[in-house]
């Protein structure tokens, strides 16, 4: 879902994706165009060229304090549709670069954060959002190998994927970054893209987002899949690559199109397949709550309607377009907690 619900542009018909279902869920997304980011007081990263040649870039806000001699972790964090890279800047999470121990090492305060760029493509969303900025979630060809045989097809990786793979790999390649601890969070069609990113690259430490659509199904979705940490049994079914990876969805109880009842079905899908998956559900002020506002939306498939659920667009449009900042530390805490290779140092913060 995007940050707003202004109405998308370039009358590009959804029917244009509609093809049979395969594998890996739905056909790669319809491409509209590049996108290069404003950077704000980051540095623009790019052109490189994706498997499909469009231009990709990426914003990096780099420590001055990083370098071979000290490695620090990367945080890399995926924008919502519609809206860039930039809307870091709206999380408050830079605030925290400098001095936040993400390395769990007193000695080694500070982090770096990478903000790839999506591209304009159509979407599987509400006809507000049914082009523009995001990522191609419901393509979940993943595979970090790159192409995929089955039969006599190939399926090629997801673009949005490599490229994400590409702005890491490069951020590695400078010496900088703690490999251990290489992090994702994401803001909405963003934090879908991150967890399914995470669940199939054994890279990534942890993954912590705000307010995903299930990334395995939902609104129109013609190609819903039910993740599993086995071989799939059919289309229905996308194995899981790195079932291991901790997660934590953040999201609100009343949040806009239904977004709570779906992410509890992400939840629920999750943990059916052994995925450690903590859910924290948060009300308008900011407090931990453990139930859905049903007046918002009950719909675990998600879904935008103005009659039944006026309240759910207005309210649940209004705190989705807020990142709960508040919630930050105990967002960096949870990442901290875990690397690659050691999952026991306990989570010390909360807000109240």
């Amino acid at each position: 879902m995007a940050i707003v619900v202004a109405l998308a542009g370039g009358g590009i018909a959804a029917a244009a994706q509609v093809q049979a279902c395969g594998p890996f869920g739905d056909p790669p997304a319809g491409l509209i165009g590049a996108v290069k980011p404003d950077c704000g007081s980051g540095e623009l990263l790019g052109p490189w060229q994706d498997g499909d040649g469009t231009d990709r870039y990426a914003c990096l806000y780099a420590s001055p304090s990083a370098g071979a001699h000290r490695k620090l972790p990367l945080l890399v964090y995926l924008h919502p549709s519609l809206f860039g890279a930039k809307t870091i800047t709206r999380t408050g999470l830079l605030d925290f670069q400098e001095s936040y121990e993400l390395s769990s090492d007193p000695q080694r305060p500070g982090f770096i954060v990478l903000a790839p760029q999506g591209r304009e493509i159509v979407h599987h969303y509400p006809l507000t959002d049914r082009t523009g900025i995001g990522w191609d979630n419901w393509y979940r060809q993943l595979n970090p190998a790159g192409a995929v045989t089955i039969g006599d097809r190939v399926y090629t990786e997801n673009v949005d994927a490599a490229t994400i793979d590409h702005f890491i790999a490069q951020q590695v390649a400078s010496g900088r970054v703690d490999t251990d601890r290489i992090y994702l969070t994401g803001w909405s069609n963003g934090a879908a893209m991150a967890v399914l990113y995470a669940l199939n690259r054994p890279t990534v430490a942890a993954v912590a987002v705000y307010s995903a659509p299930d990334p395995f199904g939902a609104f129109d979705d013609p190609c819903p899949q039910q993740p599993v940490a086995t071989a799939p049994a059919g289309i229905a079914e996308l194995r899981l690559l790195n079932p291991e990876v901790p997660i934590m969805h953040m999201h609100n109880a009343c949040d806009v199109a239904s977004l709570c009842p779906n992410g509890e079905k992400l939840a629920s899908e999750l943990r059916a397949a052994s995925v450690s998956l903590r859910d924290v559900m948060i009300d308008a002020s900011g407090r931990r709550v453990h139930a859905c506002v049903a007046y918002c939306g009950a719909n675990p498939a998600a879904g935008l309607s103005f009659l039944r659920h006026p309240l759910g667009y207005y309210l649940g449009l209004r705190h989705h377009v807020r990142w709960p900042a508040q919630w930050n530390r105990y967002l960096l805490d949870f990442l901290r907690r875990y690397s690659r290779h050691s999952r026991s140092r306990p989570v010390t913060a909360s807000p109240r």
